[in-house]
């Protein structure tokens, strides 16, 4: 009889995160592994926890203007509780059981594209909403305020890149006319 092969799981403690090819809706990853990420979600969303509902049905009432929060989402191979594209950050939360050497793994891939996750506990969800509410909003404005350093910083480095730019027949933006009279 031959002997039967188990799964391990590299240490990922030191491992850098996986190299992103936008192949594939953006990542390289097989159309139907994402299918199948998908569809992980959909099964995850009809069997959500008491703290992910609960924390659902506050983002649904809340009014967070452009930036909206999408349940189980799939963001390249991991699939976050709640992610809001706009900010490139994602919401986690910490349930008992869960593999820390798998959040690790997930945390760094997103992070090597952007994209910033929160950690909360599902406790904290259930007991203490106005305080993780705080939380959210805290790291909300932190991730606004860091999205608006970086795009002043490349409007500084880049200058040309700011301006209108136009086609060979002068269609785009208004051009400034001088309608200064002396």
């Amino acid at each position: 009889m031959t002997e039967r092969k188990t799964l391990n799981l590299r240490d990922t403690s030191d491992a850098e995160a996986p190299p992103i090819k936008k192949k594939g809706r953006g990542w390289e990853i097989s159309e139907k592994r994402l299918d199948v990420l998908h569809d992980q979600a959909r099964e995850m969303k009809r069997h959500a926890s008491d703290a992910h509902k609960a924390l659902a049905e506050r983002f649904s009432k809340a009014d967070l203007g452009r930036y909206t929060f999408k349940r189980f989402a799939v963001v390249g191979s991991a699939i976050v509780d709640f992610n809001c594209h706009n900010l490139g950050m994602a919401i986690v939360i910490d349930e008992e059981g869960d593999d820390p050497a798998l959040n690790r793994r997930r945390d760094k891939s997103l992070d090597a594209v952007g994209v910033k996750v929160m950690h909360l506990k599902a406790a904290d969800i259930l007991e203490n909403m106005d305080d993780v509410l705080k939380r959210i909003t805290a790291g909300m404005r932190q991730r606004i305020a860091d999205k608006g350093d970086a795009r002043r910083r490349h409007e500084t480095e880049n200058p040309r890149q700011t301006r209108p730019r136009y086609d060979r027949d002068g269609n785009g933006p208004p051009r400034r006319t001088n309608t200064r009279n002396d």
